[in-house]
C-alpha cells in the first residue's frame, strides 16, 4: 500500500477532505523524522515504537577491490511493532489464507 492509498483509505473512512488528510499524514511523517533526527524515540501505544538503533563499528570488505574498510558506528531508524500489533498480524485470516495458498503452490511446483 502506498502513501496515496493510505490517504485515500482515510478519506473514505472519515469523510475528511483529501487535502486535509494529506497535510496531516505528511505532518505526521515529518514530526517522526525530525524527532528521530534529534535522537528522540516515538512511542505510539498499541501500534509500535520508532527508535534509533546504534550500529557498532565494524570492518567490512569491498569484494570487487578485495580491500577492507571500516564502517564507523552510527544510528539507523527502526520500527518495532507493539505486542498487540504483532498479535493481530499473526492472527489475520487474510494472511493465513495467503500463507496456505503459497504453501500449496510450493507443493505443486515440486
Amino acid at each position: 500500500m502506498t502513501k496515496a492509498e493510505v490517504i485515500a483509505e482515510i478519506v473514505e473512512q472519515t469523510g475528511i477532505n483529501k487535502d486535509e488528510v494529506q497535510m496531516t499524514v505528511e505532518s505526521f511523517f515529518n514530526v517522526i523524522q525530525m524527532s528521530m533526527e534529534k535522537g528522540e524515540n516515538i512511542y505510539v501505544r498499541g501500534f509500535g515504537s520508532f527508535v534509533n538503533k546504534k550500529r557498532a563499528r565494524k570492518v567490512a570488505r569491498n569484494i570487487s577491490e578485495n580491500t577492507a574498510m571500516i564502517i564507523e558506528s552510527h544510528y539507523v531508524p527502526s520500527f518495532k511493532p507493539s505486542k498487540t500489533f504483532i498479535k493481530k498480524v499473526k492472527e489475520s485470516e487474510i494472511l493465513s489464507k495467503r500463507l496456505s495458498e503459497e504453501e500449496k503452490e510450493k507443493e505443486a511446483d515440486k
